[in-house]
């Protein structure tokens, strides 16, 4: 039942039947009843009527006008966010373009001069934050019901390009059925792995990395390791590790667990569902 229709009952049903009392109360039970009874009689029957039908409506009622204002809000909120990844498209990401096409050019002038080195640094630094905002603008025009990846492209897929994109040189091992998976929980799950190579291509300096994902639908773990140098202290703390922190709530608002074990020599990063 529609919200105008609710809104007809409500307005039509007392009248009706207050209508129909009257008419068979007048036509037929003058002799048997007195006024006085009658009188009575009507408010009663109206709230038998309000209790039994109209209390069902109005329930149905405010189930209607919440259910429009959380769509409200979640198309106010979508809109919010595709201003945002319209933003971060047409400014920072535009600008990170012009800024690799002068890192080109500045490549081209200096070659030969010794500077090849500092430039290639450059280069990655660029591709590095331009793949940070290409998967901001993917994460902030995700929509529930669509694909978090594109159509024809499996979760697989996407963690094989992310480590070529960060750490080519990492080892993967992946047990772990797309399906498994949600949109919205393979969006954050590619965001977390993401931010763990990344952090060990910056921090690490490390020469076995391995990506390690095994488990079913309802208990799995995901491993990102490596034997570079170790963090001392508890890097979820440290001022300059915000991507780790950022991880650890991502895990959390969907419900997983997320562990740091590190020491020198061996690093690794869980993220996971259930006891696995």
């Amino acid at each position: 039942m529609s919200y105008k229709q609710i809104k007809w009952m409500i307005l039509l049903v007392p009248t009706f039947t207050v209508g129909i009392w009257e008419y068979i109360r007048h036509q037929f039970l003058m002799p048997y009843l007195s006024m006085d009874a009658g009188n009575w009689l009507t408010p009663l029957i109206l709230y038998l009527i309000s209790v039994t039908l109209l209390s069902r409506l109005f329930n149905m009622l405010e189930s209607a006008r919440a259910a429009l204002e959380q769509e409200r809000a979640s198309k106010m909120a979508l809109e919010a966010r595709d201003q945002l990844a319209r933003e971060l498209h047409d400014g920072i990401s535009q600008s990170l373009f012009l800024l690799s096409v002068k890192t080109d050019k500045a490549e081209r002038s200096l070659a030969g001069s010794g500077h090849e080195n500092e430039i290639q640094e450059i280069r990655k630094t660029v591709h590095e934050v331009n793949a940070y905002v290409r998967q901001a603008i993917a994460q902030l025009r995700y929509v529930p019901g669509q694909a978090a990846v594109p159509e024809g492209t499996s979760l697989l897929s996407q963690v094989e390009l992310l480590i070529v994109e960060t750490v080519p040189s990492a080892r993967l091992e992946w047990n772990l059925d797309s399906a498994f998976f949600s949109p919205k929980e393979q969006v954050e799950l590619l965001a977390c792995i993401r931010e763990a190579l990344l952090n060990v291509h910056k921090h690490a300096r490390a020469t076995d990395i391995r990506v390690i994902a095994e488990g079913t639908p309802f208990v799995w773990s995901i491993f990102i390791q490596d034997n570079g140098v170790g963090v001392s202290g508890d890097p979820l703390h440290l001022k300059d590790r915000y991507g780790l922190r950022i991880t650890k709530e991502r895990a959390a608002q969907m419900g997983w667990s997320f562990a740091l074990d590190s020491r020198p020599g061996y690093t690794r990063i869980t993220i996971g569902k259930g006891h696995a």
